[in-house]
């Protein structure tokens, strides 16, 4: 007989409704661990998203990623966005090693996020800085920190998608 392992996780269960996901918050913090938020489109993964995922996960022991609702996507990034659906990308952020469970959000903003999950650190990418996260005083009043986290802001969807279409 061998010895029992559990089973790997797969993209699709990392993914719940916040409800879910702050049960999962909610049990996690039971046994002592630390979580981290990082949110985002993530439309046309790349090598900027892996990074700042990474490096969001370094600064707890548990990372929840939030991902934008495509309504919320088509508002900040334009019409032609999404190129991706909002549970494609869900999965794709999923898939990575480094996130823990995945949310969709349809609000304008990770508020409510932040509010229902209390997470204690808010990563942003380094096109922030700890004064311009717009969400820095909702994270302070649950009690949780900002940390600007992953590799310079050399990347984006927008750039990419422009040499993509050619």
């Amino acid at each position: 007989m061998g010895v029992a392992r559990s089973l790997p996780r797969t993209a699709a269960s990392k993914i719940a409704s916040l409800e879910d996901v702050a049960d999962r918050v909610a049990a996690a913090r039971r046994q002592g661990q630390t979580i981290a938020l990082a949110n985002g489109c993530f439309d046309l993964l790349h090598v900027g998203h892996v990074r700042y995922l990474e490096a969001a996960r370094a600064q707890a022991d548990l990372l929840v990623v939030g991902v934008n609702g495509d309504e919320s996507v088509r508002c900040l990034k334009g019409p032609e966005r999404p190129i991706l659906p909002e549970r494609d990308r869900a999965t794709l952020v999923a898939a990575l090693r480094a996130v823990d469970h995945v949310v969709i959000f349809h609000e304008a903003d990770v508020t409510h996020l932040i509010q229902t999950l209390r997470p204690d650190v808010h990563c942003k990418g380094t096109d922030y800085t700890a004064e311009t996260v717009p969400e820095r005083e909702v994270v302070r009043a649950c009690g949780g920190r900002v940390a600007i986290v992953g590799d310079a802001k050399d990347h984006d969807t927008r750039t990419l998608f422009a040499r993509v279409r050619g």
